[in-house]
C-alpha cells in the first residue's frame, strides 16, 4: 500500500467517522468538512490518474445529488448537513456506484431511524441523563441524526468506487 493509497483511506475513513460523530453528539455536519471531502477528492483524483473528464462527471454526481436532497430538505424530510454530506460523498461516488450509494443510505437510514423511534419509546437510562446529546438523541421531537447512515453508507460503497480501484490497482 502506498502513501496516496493509505492517505486516501484515513482521509476518507476520518472525515466520514468525524460526520457520523458530528451529527449524533451535536445534530449538526460543519460545512467544511463537506467543503473538505470535495477538495480531497479532487487531490486524490488526481493523484489516481484519474482525467479532468471523470473528475468533472464525479462533480456532476454530486451537483446532482445535491439538487435531489436540496429537495428533501426545503421538504423538511433532511437536515442541510445532511443534504451536504450526501452531495459531497456522491463526488466520491460519481454516477457509476451512486445509486447504490444511496440505495445502501437509504437502509441504513431507515433502520437507524427505526432503532432510534424504538429507543425513544422506552426511558433514557440513568446513567445517560446527565450526557447532553444522548438526552437530546432521546427527545421524540428531535431529528434522526442521518449523517450516520450517509457516513456508513459511504465507507460501505468507497471500494466500489473509480477512484479506488484507480487507487488500489495500481
Amino acid at each position: 500500500m502506498s502513501f496516496v493509497d493509505t492517505s486516501m483511506l484515513l482521509f476518507f475513513s476520518a472525515a466520514m467517522a468525524f460526520a457520523a460523530s458530528s451529527d449524533l453528539v451535536s445534530m449538526t455536519i460543519p460545512n467544511r468538512l463537506s467543503l473538505a471531502l470535495i477538495a480531497g477528492f479532487v487531490v486524490f483524483a488526481l493523484a489516481a490518474g484519474l482525467s479532468w473528464s471523470v473528475i468533472g462527471w464525479h462533480l456532476a454526481a454530486g451537483g446532482v445529488m445535491l439538487a435531489a436532497t436540496f429537495a428533501m430538505f426545503a421538504a423538511g424530510w433532511v437536515g442541510g448537513g445532511d443534504a451536504k454530506l450526501a452531495a459531497a460523498t456522491a463526488v466520491w461516488c460519481g454516477f457509476p456506484t451512486l445509486m447504490e450509494y444511496s440505495l445502501v443510505a437509504s437502509m441504513l437510514g431507515g433502520f437507524l431511524t427505526l432503532a432510534l423511534l424504538f429507543a425513544r419509546g422506552y426511558s433514557l437510562p440513568r446513567f445517560a441523563l446527565n450526557w447532553d446529546w444522548a438526552v437530546r438523541l432521546h427527545d421524540k421531537k428531535t431529528g434522526i441524526p442521518y449523517g450516520i447512515a450517509l457516513a456508513a453508507a459511504g465507507l460501505i460503497i468507497l471500494p466500489e468506487t473509480i477512484i479506488w480501484q484507480n487507487t488500489f490497482a495500481a
